[in-house]
Protein backbone atom coordinates (compact mmCIF):
# COMPACT_ATOMS: atom_id res chain seq x y z
CA UNK A 1 0.00 0.00 0.00
CA UNK A 2 0.87 3.26 -0.49
CA UNK A 3 2.13 5.75 2.65
CA UNK A 4 0.30 8.88 3.73
CA UNK A 5 2.08 11.91 3.99
CA UNK A 6 3.60 12.67 7.58
CA UNK A 7 1.14 14.57 9.99
CA UNK A 8 3.68 17.68 10.00
CA UNK A 9 2.09 20.91 12.24
CA UNK A 10 3.87 24.18 12.63
CA UNK A 11 5.68 25.40 15.35
CA UNK A 12 4.91 29.63 16.51
CA UNK A 13 8.28 30.50 14.68
CA UNK A 14 7.95 29.04 11.56
CA UNK A 15 9.93 25.28 11.82
CA UNK A 16 7.74 22.09 10.43
CA UNK A 17 7.60 19.69 13.02
CA UNK A 18 6.16 16.23 12.62
CA UNK A 19 3.08 15.24 14.93
CA UNK A 20 4.57 11.32 14.58
CA UNK A 21 7.82 12.24 16.19
CA UNK A 22 6.74 15.01 18.37
CA UNK A 23 9.83 17.00 17.17
CA UNK A 24 10.84 19.89 14.74
CA UNK A 25 12.65 19.14 11.54
CA UNK A 26 15.78 21.24 12.53
CA UNK A 27 16.64 23.09 15.75
CA UNK A 28 15.15 26.76 16.74
CA UNK A 29 18.94 28.46 16.88
CA UNK A 30 18.82 28.87 12.39
CA UNK A 31 18.49 25.37 10.90
CA UNK A 32 21.05 26.05 7.98
CA UNK A 33 23.51 27.59 10.05
CA UNK A 34 22.93 24.12 12.28
CA UNK A 35 23.44 21.68 9.58
CA UNK A 36 26.63 23.12 8.41
CA UNK A 37 27.86 23.30 11.98
CA UNK A 38 26.90 19.49 12.61
CA UNK A 39 26.89 17.71 9.38
CA UNK A 40 29.40 19.58 7.11
CA UNK A 41 31.67 20.69 9.98
CA UNK A 42 31.21 17.70 11.43
CA UNK A 43 32.16 15.21 8.63
CA UNK A 44 35.29 17.62 7.89
CA UNK A 45 34.19 19.01 4.59
CA UNK A 46 35.26 20.51 2.42
CA UNK A 47 38.80 18.92 3.18
CA UNK A 48 37.64 15.33 2.94
CA UNK A 49 36.76 15.56 -0.68
CA UNK A 50 40.23 17.29 -1.59
CA UNK A 51 41.88 15.79 -4.53
CA UNK A 52 38.95 13.97 -4.89
CA UNK A 53 36.89 14.19 -8.43
CA UNK A 54 34.07 11.32 -6.98
CA UNK A 55 33.00 11.85 -3.32
CA UNK A 56 29.44 10.35 -1.85
CA UNK A 57 27.79 11.02 0.93
CA UNK A 58 24.66 9.39 2.13
CA UNK A 59 22.21 10.42 4.93
CA UNK A 60 19.78 8.91 7.23
CA UNK A 61 16.61 11.72 7.69
CA UNK A 62 15.87 13.37 4.72
CA UNK A 63 13.15 15.19 6.08
CA UNK A 64 13.18 18.81 4.16
CA UNK A 65 16.25 18.07 2.46
CA UNK A 66 18.18 20.87 4.22
CA UNK A 67 21.45 18.52 4.49
CA UNK A 68 21.30 18.06 1.36
CA UNK A 69 21.10 21.92 -0.06
CA UNK A 70 23.73 23.15 2.89
CA UNK A 71 25.81 20.24 1.01
CA UNK A 72 25.24 21.46 -2.46
CA UNK A 73 25.85 24.98 -1.47
CA UNK A 74 29.17 23.66 -0.47
CA UNK A 75 30.42 21.59 -3.15
CA UNK A 76 29.27 24.26 -6.04
CA UNK A 77 31.76 26.69 -3.90
CA UNK A 78 34.97 24.50 -3.17
CA UNK A 79 34.02 21.37 -4.75
CA UNK A 80 36.83 19.99 -6.97
CA UNK A 81 37.11 21.41 -10.46
CA UNK A 82 34.91 18.77 -12.82
CA UNK A 83 33.96 16.84 -9.87
CA UNK A 84 30.96 14.76 -9.23
CA UNK A 85 28.97 14.22 -5.96
CA UNK A 86 26.56 11.44 -5.19
CA UNK A 87 24.07 11.45 -3.01
CA UNK A 88 22.08 9.40 -0.87
CA UNK A 89 18.92 9.82 1.76
CA UNK A 90 16.61 7.68 3.52
CA UNK A 91 13.49 8.77 4.16
CA UNK A 92 10.39 6.78 5.69
CA UNK A 93 7.63 9.29 5.73
CA UNK A 94 8.37 12.00 2.93
CA UNK A 95 6.49 15.38 3.57
CA UNK A 96 4.81 17.04 0.74
CA UNK A 97 6.23 19.15 -1.67
CA UNK A 98 4.25 22.10 -0.57
CA UNK A 99 5.47 21.71 2.84
CA UNK A 100 9.31 21.41 2.43
CA UNK A 101 8.89 24.80 -0.18
CA UNK A 102 7.30 26.36 3.06
CA UNK A 103 10.38 25.04 5.42
CA UNK A 104 13.14 25.98 2.44
CA UNK A 105 12.01 29.46 1.68
CA UNK A 106 13.18 30.63 4.99
CA UNK A 107 16.26 30.69 3.30
CA UNK A 108 16.18 32.80 0.34
CA UNK A 109 19.92 31.86 -0.31
CA UNK A 110 19.42 28.38 -1.21
CA UNK A 111 16.10 29.09 -3.75
CA UNK A 112 18.48 28.46 -6.81
CA UNK A 113 19.39 24.96 -5.07
CA UNK A 114 15.72 24.10 -3.72
CA UNK A 115 14.02 24.94 -7.12
CA UNK A 116 15.55 21.30 -9.20
CA UNK A 117 15.02 19.54 -5.90
CA UNK A 118 11.52 20.72 -5.17
CA UNK A 119 10.45 20.15 -9.25
CA UNK A 120 11.85 16.98 -9.09
CA UNK A 121 10.27 15.78 -5.37
CA UNK A 122 9.07 12.13 -5.66
CA UNK A 123 5.68 11.56 -5.02
CA UNK A 124 3.98 8.56 -3.10
CA UNK A 125 5.60 6.21 -4.82
CA UNK A 126 7.89 3.85 -2.49
CA UNK A 127 11.63 1.92 -3.53
CA UNK A 128 14.58 4.36 -4.81
CA UNK A 129 14.15 7.83 -6.62
CA UNK A 130 17.17 9.18 -8.42
CA UNK A 131 16.84 13.11 -8.65
CA UNK A 132 19.26 14.98 -11.41
CA UNK A 133 21.14 17.84 -10.39
CA UNK A 134 22.88 18.77 -13.47
CA UNK A 135 23.89 22.32 -12.58
CA UNK A 136 25.53 20.87 -9.04
CA UNK A 137 27.41 18.00 -10.93
CA UNK A 138 25.56 15.87 -8.44
CA UNK A 139 22.80 13.31 -8.30
CA UNK A 140 20.30 12.05 -5.33
CA UNK A 141 19.49 8.74 -4.94
CA UNK A 142 16.46 9.25 -2.03
CA UNK A 143 15.34 6.21 -0.78
CA UNK A 144 11.72 6.18 0.65
CA UNK A 145 11.28 2.88 3.01
CA UNK A 146 12.49 1.83 6.43
CA UNK A 147 15.97 2.60 7.19
CA UNK A 148 16.70 -1.10 7.64
CA UNK A 149 15.14 -1.78 4.05
CA UNK A 150 17.43 0.70 2.71
CA UNK A 151 20.65 0.35 4.02
CA UNK A 152 20.05 -3.49 2.84
CA UNK A 153 19.31 -2.95 -1.00
CA UNK A 154 22.00 0.05 -1.24
CA UNK A 155 25.82 -0.68 -2.26
CA UNK A 156 27.66 2.34 -1.07
CA UNK A 157 30.29 3.06 -0.21
CA UNK A 158 29.68 6.31 1.31
CA UNK A 159 33.04 8.52 2.19
CA UNK A 160 30.60 10.65 4.67
CA UNK A 161 27.28 10.05 6.97
CA UNK A 162 24.91 12.94 7.95
CA UNK A 163 22.87 10.79 10.87
CA UNK A 164 19.76 12.57 11.08
CA UNK A 165 16.68 10.98 12.10
CA UNK A 166 15.03 12.86 15.26
CA UNK A 167 16.17 12.12 18.21
CA UNK A 168 17.18 8.75 19.75
CA UNK A 169 14.76 8.77 22.50
CA UNK A 170 11.87 9.72 20.17
CA UNK A 171 12.65 7.18 16.88
CA UNK A 172 14.65 4.40 18.43
CA UNK A 173 14.20 2.62 15.26
CA UNK A 174 16.56 4.86 13.52
CA UNK A 175 19.76 4.61 15.50
CA UNK A 176 19.52 0.56 16.82
CA UNK A 177 22.68 -1.24 17.05
CA UNK A 178 21.98 -2.86 13.14
CA UNK A 179 21.32 0.03 11.65
CA UNK A 180 24.59 1.51 12.93
CA UNK A 181 26.33 -1.78 11.85
CA UNK A 182 24.74 -1.32 8.22
CA UNK A 183 26.55 2.28 8.07
CA UNK A 184 30.17 1.08 8.49
CA UNK A 185 29.34 -2.15 6.33
CA UNK A 186 28.92 0.68 3.99
CA UNK A 187 31.54 2.85 4.16
CA UNK A 188 34.68 3.56 2.27
CA UNK A 189 37.54 3.50 4.57
CA UNK A 190 38.32 7.06 6.13
CA UNK A 191 34.28 7.48 6.44
CA UNK A 192 33.22 10.14 8.37
CA UNK A 193 30.06 10.29 10.09
CA UNK A 194 27.97 13.58 12.12
CA UNK A 195 25.15 13.45 14.28
CA UNK A 196 23.69 16.04 16.20
CA UNK A 197 23.17 13.32 19.20
CA UNK A 198 25.72 12.62 22.32
CA UNK A 199 23.20 9.79 23.23
CA UNK A 200 25.04 6.60 25.33
CA UNK A 201 23.64 4.05 23.03
CA UNK A 202 24.63 6.19 19.57
CA UNK A 203 28.51 6.40 20.61
CA UNK A 204 28.44 2.89 22.12
CA UNK A 205 26.42 1.57 18.63
CA UNK A 206 29.22 3.51 16.22
CA UNK A 207 32.12 2.82 18.60
CA UNK A 208 30.66 -1.39 18.41
CA UNK A 209 30.08 -0.96 14.26
CA UNK A 210 34.24 0.01 14.51
CA UNK A 211 34.16 3.80 14.59
CA UNK A 212 36.32 5.77 16.32
CA UNK A 213 33.92 8.36 18.07
CA UNK A 214 34.30 11.75 19.60
CA UNK A 215 32.50 14.59 21.25
CA UNK A 216 32.52 18.08 19.97
CA UNK A 217 31.53 21.42 20.74
CA UNK A 218 27.59 21.68 19.68
CA UNK A 219 25.39 24.44 17.73
CA UNK A 220 23.13 26.80 19.74
CA UNK A 221 21.96 25.34 22.46
CA UNK A 222 22.96 21.96 21.95
CA UNK A 223 26.11 21.49 23.99
CA UNK A 224 27.80 19.01 21.88
CA UNK A 225 27.77 17.19 19.14
CA UNK A 226 29.30 13.61 17.72
CA UNK A 227 32.14 13.37 15.36
CA UNK A 228 33.53 9.63 14.11
CA UNK A 229 35.60 8.02 11.92
CA UNK A 230 36.06 4.71 10.25
CA UNK A 231 39.71 3.77 10.52
CA UNK A 232 41.83 3.42 6.90
CA UNK A 233 42.77 5.48 4.24
CA UNK A 234 40.03 7.16 1.85
CA UNK A 235 40.96 5.76 -1.96
CA UNK A 236 40.11 7.41 -5.17
CA UNK A 237 37.86 4.71 -7.29
CA UNK A 238 37.43 4.69 -10.78
CA UNK A 239 38.38 3.09 -14.03
CA UNK A 240 42.23 4.37 -15.20
CA UNK A 241 41.85 6.08 -18.56
CA UNK A 242 38.50 5.88 -20.79
CA UNK A 243 36.42 3.00 -21.42
CA UNK A 244 35.01 1.41 -24.41
CA UNK A 245 31.85 1.03 -25.25
CA UNK A 246 30.72 -1.48 -28.42
CA UNK A 247 27.47 -0.51 -29.96
CA UNK A 248 25.38 2.61 -30.48
CA UNK A 249 22.11 1.32 -30.29
CA UNK A 250 19.78 2.43 -27.41
CA UNK A 251 21.79 0.64 -24.97
CA UNK A 252 25.69 1.84 -26.11
CA UNK A 253 24.26 5.26 -26.09
CA UNK A 254 22.59 5.04 -22.58
CA UNK A 255 25.89 3.44 -21.12
CA UNK A 256 27.58 6.34 -23.06
CA UNK A 257 25.10 9.07 -21.44
CA UNK A 258 25.72 7.78 -18.07
CA UNK A 259 29.54 7.32 -18.50
CA UNK A 260 30.33 10.75 -19.08
CA UNK A 261 27.74 12.01 -16.48
CA UNK A 262 30.01 10.15 -14.15
CA UNK A 263 33.54 11.96 -15.63
CA UNK A 264 34.71 8.59 -17.42
CA UNK A 265 36.18 9.18 -20.65
CA UNK A 266 34.52 7.18 -23.51
CA UNK A 267 35.57 5.30 -26.70
CA UNK A 268 32.66 4.51 -28.62
CA UNK A 269 32.66 1.39 -31.38
CA UNK A 270 29.96 0.97 -34.14
CA UNK A 271 29.86 -1.39 -37.01
CA UNK A 272 27.47 0.35 -38.90
CA UNK A 273 25.74 3.71 -37.65
CA UNK A 274 23.77 4.85 -34.65
CA UNK A 275 20.77 2.94 -34.50
CA UNK A 276 22.04 0.70 -37.29
CA UNK A 277 20.00 -2.37 -35.15
CA UNK A 278 16.83 -2.45 -33.79
CA UNK A 279 17.01 0.91 -32.38
CA UNK A 280 16.62 2.89 -35.36
CA UNK A 281 12.68 3.00 -36.22
CA UNK A 282 11.16 6.38 -36.66
CA UNK A 283 8.91 5.94 -33.75
CA UNK A 284 9.12 3.77 -30.50
CA UNK A 285 6.99 3.32 -27.50
CA UNK A 286 8.20 4.20 -23.31
CA UNK A 287 5.93 2.25 -21.46
CA UNK A 288 6.52 -0.42 -18.52
CA UNK A 289 6.28 -4.00 -18.43
CA UNK A 290 3.10 -4.81 -16.66
CA UNK A 291 3.78 -7.16 -13.96
CA UNK A 292 0.63 -7.95 -11.01
CA UNK A 293 2.84 -10.34 -9.41
CA UNK A 294 3.65 -6.65 -7.86
CA UNK A 295 7.30 -8.32 -6.87
CA UNK A 296 10.92 -7.15 -7.59
CA UNK A 297 10.45 -7.60 -11.16
CA UNK A 298 7.65 -5.28 -11.25
CA UNK A 299 9.54 -2.94 -9.33
CA UNK A 300 12.27 -2.83 -11.45
CA UNK A 301 10.20 -2.40 -14.47
CA UNK A 302 8.68 1.06 -12.77
CA UNK A 303 11.74 1.88 -11.52
CA UNK A 304 12.82 1.80 -15.22
CA UNK A 305 10.22 3.20 -17.16
CA UNK A 306 10.11 6.43 -14.67
CA UNK A 307 13.56 6.89 -15.17
CA UNK A 308 13.16 6.61 -18.79
CA UNK A 309 10.39 9.11 -18.92
CA UNK A 310 12.62 12.09 -17.15
CA UNK A 311 15.61 10.96 -19.45
CA UNK A 312 14.01 11.54 -22.71
CA UNK A 313 12.16 14.64 -21.53
CA UNK A 314 15.19 16.64 -21.41
CA UNK A 315 16.18 15.56 -25.02
CA UNK A 316 14.41 18.35 -27.51
CA UNK A 317 12.49 16.90 -30.37
CA UNK A 318 12.68 13.54 -29.06
CA UNK A 319 9.63 13.24 -27.91
CA UNK A 320 6.46 12.38 -30.14
CA UNK A 321 3.53 12.64 -28.01
CA UNK A 322 2.64 11.74 -24.89
CA UNK A 323 -0.26 9.48 -23.80
CA UNK A 324 -0.45 5.31 -24.05
CA UNK A 325 -3.80 3.17 -24.24
CA UNK A 326 -3.28 -0.72 -23.06
CA UNK A 327 -5.92 -2.86 -24.08
CA UNK A 328 -6.53 -5.67 -22.87
CA UNK A 329 -5.42 -8.33 -24.63
CA UNK A 330 -7.06 -11.74 -22.71
CA UNK A 331 -10.16 -12.02 -20.34
CA UNK A 332 -7.84 -11.68 -17.38
CA UNK A 333 -6.03 -8.39 -18.49
CA UNK A 334 -8.55 -6.35 -16.86
CA UNK A 335 -8.42 -7.87 -13.23
CA UNK A 336 -4.32 -7.42 -13.92
CA UNK A 337 -4.97 -3.72 -14.76
CA UNK A 338 -6.94 -3.15 -11.49
CA UNK A 339 -4.33 -4.80 -9.69
CA UNK A 340 -1.17 -2.83 -10.74
CA UNK A 341 -3.17 0.38 -11.01
CA UNK A 342 -4.20 0.00 -7.51
CA UNK A 343 -0.25 -0.58 -6.46
CA UNK A 344 2.24 1.72 -5.21
CA UNK A 345 4.47 1.08 -7.95
CA UNK A 346 3.57 4.05 -9.92
CA UNK A 347 2.95 7.65 -8.81
CA UNK A 348 -0.19 8.95 -8.39
CA UNK A 349 -2.46 9.28 -11.17
CA UNK A 350 0.25 7.29 -13.77
CA UNK A 351 -1.89 4.54 -14.16
CA UNK A 352 -5.82 4.82 -14.80
CA UNK A 353 -8.39 1.87 -15.40
CA UNK A 354 -10.44 2.33 -18.06
CA UNK A 355 -14.24 0.63 -19.15
CA UNK A 356 -14.81 -0.13 -23.09
CA UNK A 357 -16.20 3.15 -23.09
CA UNK A 358 -13.75 5.25 -21.73
CA UNK A 359 -10.83 3.27 -23.97
CA UNK A 360 -13.39 3.78 -27.27
CA UNK A 361 -13.14 8.08 -26.41
CA UNK A 362 -9.38 7.87 -26.35
CA UNK A 363 -8.32 4.92 -29.08
CA UNK A 364 -10.15 6.76 -31.55
CA UNK A 365 -12.81 3.99 -32.49
CA UNK A 366 -15.47 1.74 -30.54
CA UNK A 367 -13.68 -0.99 -28.36
CA UNK A 368 -15.11 -3.92 -26.58
CA UNK A 369 -11.82 -4.10 -24.88
CA UNK A 370 -11.46 -2.43 -21.21
CA UNK A 371 -7.94 -0.37 -21.27
CA UNK A 372 -5.33 0.99 -18.84
CA UNK A 373 -4.56 4.62 -19.59
CA UNK A 374 -0.81 4.81 -18.97
CA UNK A 375 -0.80 9.39 -19.68
CA UNK A 376 2.89 10.10 -19.09
CA UNK A 377 4.22 6.92 -21.20
CA UNK A 378 5.91 8.31 -24.53
CA UNK A 379 5.95 8.12 -28.38
CA UNK A 380 10.03 8.75 -28.75
CA UNK A 381 11.67 9.10 -32.20
CA UNK A 382 14.90 7.32 -31.15
CA UNK A 383 17.05 8.49 -33.69
CA UNK A 384 16.97 12.36 -32.19
CA UNK A 385 18.02 9.83 -28.34
CA UNK A 386 20.95 8.44 -30.26
CA UNK A 387 21.98 12.10 -32.60
CA UNK A 388 22.15 13.23 -28.82
CA UNK A 389 23.96 10.34 -26.60
CA UNK A 390 25.95 8.41 -28.71
CA UNK A 391 29.68 9.61 -29.57
CA UNK A 392 29.63 11.84 -33.06
CA UNK A 393 33.30 10.36 -33.62
CA UNK A 394 32.05 6.68 -33.60
CA UNK A 395 34.94 4.25 -34.32
CA UNK A 396 34.23 1.05 -36.78
CA UNK A 397 33.49 -2.24 -36.04
CA UNK A 398 34.81 -4.51 -33.50
CA UNK A 399 36.40 -7.50 -35.14
CA UNK A 400 38.13 -9.16 -32.20
CA UNK A 401 38.34 -8.96 -28.12
CA UNK A 402 40.88 -10.61 -26.02
CA UNK A 403 41.81 -10.83 -22.52
CA UNK A 404 44.94 -9.24 -21.72
CA UNK A 405 47.02 -8.01 -18.93
CA UNK A 406 45.64 -5.04 -17.61
CA UNK A 407 42.50 -5.30 -19.71
CA UNK A 408 40.94 -5.76 -23.49
CA UNK A 409 42.66 -5.32 -26.67
CA UNK A 410 40.22 -4.32 -29.44
CA UNK A 411 41.05 -4.75 -32.92
CA UNK A 412 38.67 -3.30 -35.57
CA UNK A 413 38.30 -4.38 -38.90
CA UNK A 414 40.65 -1.97 -39.65
CA UNK A 415 43.51 -3.74 -38.20
CA UNK A 416 43.77 -1.04 -35.88
CA UNK A 417 44.27 -2.07 -31.94
CA UNK A 418 43.54 -0.56 -28.65
CA UNK A 419 43.81 -1.49 -24.86
CA UNK A 420 41.34 -0.67 -22.40
CA UNK A 421 40.52 -1.43 -18.79
CA UNK A 422 37.36 -2.01 -19.26
CA UNK A 423 34.69 -2.57 -21.98
CA UNK A 424 31.07 -2.50 -22.02
CA UNK A 425 29.44 -5.03 -24.34
CA UNK A 426 26.05 -2.85 -25.91
CA UNK A 427 25.84 -4.95 -29.69
CA UNK A 428 22.33 -5.51 -29.44
CA UNK A 429 21.85 -9.35 -31.35
CA UNK A 430 25.56 -9.02 -32.11
CA UNK A 431 26.76 -9.78 -28.64
CA UNK A 432 27.40 -13.30 -28.45
CA UNK A 433 29.91 -12.45 -31.76
CA UNK A 434 32.39 -10.78 -28.88
CA UNK A 435 30.64 -12.60 -26.05
CA UNK A 436 30.12 -16.66 -27.35
CA UNK A 437 28.59 -17.62 -24.37
CA UNK A 438 26.11 -14.69 -24.36
CA UNK A 439 22.59 -16.10 -23.29
CA UNK A 440 20.20 -14.24 -25.91
CA UNK A 441 18.19 -15.54 -28.15
CA UNK A 442 17.36 -13.44 -31.87
CA UNK A 443 13.71 -11.99 -32.67
CA UNK A 444 12.93 -10.73 -35.34
CA UNK A 445 10.96 -8.06 -35.77
CA UNK A 446 9.66 -5.94 -38.83
CA UNK A 447 7.44 -2.62 -38.32
CA UNK A 448 5.40 -0.87 -40.71
CA UNK A 449 4.56 2.47 -41.14
CA UNK A 450 2.40 4.72 -43.32
CA UNK A 451 3.97 8.29 -44.31
CA UNK A 452 0.90 10.46 -44.42
CA UNK A 453 0.32 14.18 -43.34
CA UNK A 454 -2.92 13.35 -42.39
CA UNK A 455 -3.12 10.38 -40.76
CA UNK A 456 -6.03 10.39 -38.64
CA UNK A 457 -6.45 9.74 -34.89
CA UNK A 458 -3.36 7.55 -34.08
CA UNK A 459 -3.46 7.99 -30.10
CA UNK A 460 -0.42 5.54 -28.71
CA UNK A 461 -1.58 1.70 -28.37
CA UNK A 462 -0.52 -1.39 -27.02
CA UNK A 463 -2.42 -4.34 -27.12
CA UNK A 464 0.02 -7.71 -27.99
CA UNK A 465 0.51 -5.08 -31.24
CA UNK A 466 0.85 -1.41 -30.69
CA UNK A 467 0.61 1.93 -32.98
CA UNK A 468 2.58 4.53 -32.40
CA UNK A 469 2.51 8.49 -34.18
CA UNK A 470 5.43 9.71 -35.99
CA UNK A 471 6.16 12.81 -37.88
CA UNK A 472 3.99 13.12 -40.86
CA UNK A 473 2.11 9.65 -40.00
CA UNK A 474 2.08 6.51 -37.54
CA UNK A 475 4.00 3.09 -37.01
CA UNK A 476 2.23 -0.39 -36.25
CA UNK A 477 3.23 -3.53 -35.70
CA UNK A 478 5.68 -5.33 -35.15
CA UNK A 479 6.21 -9.05 -35.82
CA UNK A 480 7.85 -11.24 -33.07
CA UNK A 481 9.74 -14.17 -34.85
CA UNK A 482 11.66 -16.34 -32.55
CA UNK A 483 14.79 -17.71 -34.05
CA UNK A 484 14.73 -15.82 -37.79
CA UNK A 485 17.33 -13.54 -38.16
CA UNK A 486 16.53 -12.35 -42.36
CA UNK A 487 16.58 -8.25 -41.85
CA UNK A 488 14.92 -8.39 -45.50
CA UNK A 489 11.51 -6.34 -46.04
CA UNK A 490 8.71 -9.26 -46.46
CA UNK A 491 5.06 -8.01 -47.85
CA UNK A 492 4.00 -11.03 -45.76
CA UNK A 493 4.82 -9.25 -42.71
CA UNK A 494 3.00 -6.08 -43.84
CA UNK A 495 0.41 -7.76 -44.03
CA UNK A 496 0.22 -9.68 -40.40
CA UNK A 497 0.62 -5.96 -39.02
CA UNK A 498 -2.50 -4.70 -41.11
CA UNK A 499 -4.00 -7.57 -39.86
CA UNK A 500 -3.22 -7.06 -36.25
CA UNK A 501 -3.97 -3.29 -36.45
CA UNK A 502 -7.32 -4.33 -37.90
CA UNK A 503 -8.23 -5.68 -34.26
CA UNK A 504 -8.47 -3.08 -32.59
CA UNK A 505 -8.55 -0.01 -35.21
CA UNK A 506 -10.51 -1.85 -37.90
CA UNK A 507 -11.65 1.71 -39.30
CA UNK A 508 -8.64 2.73 -39.71
CA UNK A 509 -6.75 -0.42 -41.20
CA UNK A 510 -9.98 0.01 -43.80
CA UNK A 511 -8.33 3.03 -44.47
CA UNK A 512 -5.30 1.97 -45.65
CA UNK A 513 -6.16 0.08 -48.53
CA UNK A 514 -4.08 0.22 -51.32
CA UNK A 515 -1.91 3.03 -49.61
CA UNK A 516 1.88 2.17 -50.14
CA UNK A 517 3.24 0.57 -46.48
CA UNK A 518 7.13 1.34 -46.07
CA UNK A 519 8.54 -0.27 -42.92
CA UNK A 520 12.19 -1.67 -41.75
CA UNK A 521 12.93 -5.37 -40.08
CA UNK A 522 15.86 -5.75 -37.49
CA UNK A 523 17.05 -8.86 -34.84
CA UNK A 524 16.07 -8.07 -31.00
CA UNK A 525 18.05 -9.93 -28.44
CA UNK A 526 15.91 -11.58 -25.54
CA UNK A 527 17.31 -13.95 -22.82
CA UNK A 528 15.40 -16.54 -21.88
CA UNK A 529 13.77 -15.26 -18.64
CA UNK A 530 12.78 -12.07 -20.80
CA UNK A 531 15.22 -9.83 -18.10
CA UNK A 532 17.90 -7.53 -19.70
CA UNK A 533 21.71 -8.46 -19.20
CA UNK A 534 22.98 -5.33 -17.23
CA UNK A 535 26.33 -5.63 -15.11
CA UNK A 536 29.73 -7.82 -15.49
CA UNK A 537 30.23 -10.62 -17.21
CA UNK A 538 31.30 -14.13 -15.78
CA UNK A 539 34.99 -14.75 -15.26
CA UNK A 540 35.91 -11.99 -17.21
CA UNK A 541 37.21 -9.13 -15.25
CA UNK A 542 36.25 -5.82 -17.07
CA UNK A 543 34.45 -6.32 -19.23
CA UNK A 544 30.67 -5.66 -18.95
CA UNK A 545 27.69 -5.81 -20.99
CA UNK A 546 24.29 -4.03 -21.58
CA UNK A 547 22.24 -6.14 -23.92
CA UNK A 548 19.29 -8.89 -24.33
CA UNK A 549 16.63 -5.80 -23.56
CA UNK A 550 14.16 -7.12 -26.00
CA UNK A 551 10.86 -5.33 -27.22
CA UNK A 552 11.44 -2.25 -24.18
CA UNK A 553 14.79 -1.42 -24.67
CA UNK A 554 13.98 1.97 -24.86
CA UNK A 555 12.22 1.78 -21.58
CA UNK A 556 15.65 -0.47 -20.36
CA UNK A 557 18.11 1.48 -21.32
CA UNK A 558 18.46 4.56 -19.29
CA UNK A 559 18.30 2.64 -16.32
CA UNK A 560 20.31 0.04 -16.78
CA UNK A 561 23.08 2.40 -18.51
CA UNK A 562 23.69 4.12 -15.27
CA UNK A 563 23.81 1.07 -13.43
CA UNK A 564 26.78 -0.15 -16.09
CA UNK A 565 28.34 2.72 -15.82
CA UNK A 566 27.85 2.81 -11.75
CA UNK A 567 29.47 -0.31 -11.49
CA UNK A 568 32.60 0.88 -13.94
CA UNK A 569 33.16 4.42 -12.14
CA UNK A 570 32.44 2.58 -8.85
CA UNK A 571 29.69 4.91 -7.85
CA UNK A 572 27.06 4.36 -5.86
CA UNK A 573 24.02 2.68 -8.44
CA UNK A 574 20.50 3.82 -9.03
CA UNK A 575 19.27 -0.10 -8.34
CA UNK A 576 18.50 -1.17 -5.11
CA UNK A 577 20.39 -4.80 -4.77
CA UNK A 578 17.55 -7.13 -4.92
CA UNK A 579 16.52 -5.44 -8.67
CA UNK A 580 20.37 -5.12 -9.49
CA UNK A 581 20.22 -9.30 -8.87
CA UNK A 582 17.43 -9.86 -11.26
CA UNK A 583 19.44 -8.37 -14.22
CA UNK A 584 23.20 -9.74 -13.29
CA UNK A 585 24.26 -11.66 -16.11
CA UNK A 586 25.50 -14.18 -13.73
CA UNK A 587 21.57 -15.17 -12.58
CA UNK A 588 21.18 -18.45 -13.28
CA UNK A 589 17.55 -17.41 -14.82
CA UNK A 590 19.45 -16.07 -17.56
CA UNK A 591 21.34 -19.02 -19.17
Amino acid sequence: MTADPPPIDWTEDGRPRSSLYGDAYFGADDGLAESRAVFLEGCGLPGAWAGRQSFTVAELGFGTGLNILALLDLWRREGPQGGRLHLFSVEAHLMPREAAARALSTWPELATLAAPLLAQWPGKRRGFHRIDLPESRASLDLALMEVGEALSLWDGPADAWFLDGFAPALNPDMWRDEVLQAVAARSAPGARAATFTVAGQVRRGLAAAGFEVRRAPGHGRKRERLEAVLPGEAGAPGPAGPTAVIGAGIAGAAARRALLALGVEVVQFEAEAPGAGASGNPAGLVTPRLDAGLGPVARLAAQAFLRALDAYSAIPGAVISRGVLQLAASERDPDRFDRIAGSDLFPEGALRRLDPAEASQLLGEPTHRAGLDQPDALSLDPRQVLARWCDADLRGRVERLEAVEGGWRLTTAGGETQTFRTVILAAGAGLDRLWPKAPILPVRGQASWIAAPDPGTTRAAGWGGYIAPMAGGFLFGATFQRGETSTDLSEEDHRANLENLARVRPELAAALTGTSIDGRARIRATTRDHLPLAGAVPEAPGLLVLGGLGSRGLTWAPLLGEHVAALVAGAPSPLPGDLAALVDPARRSAA
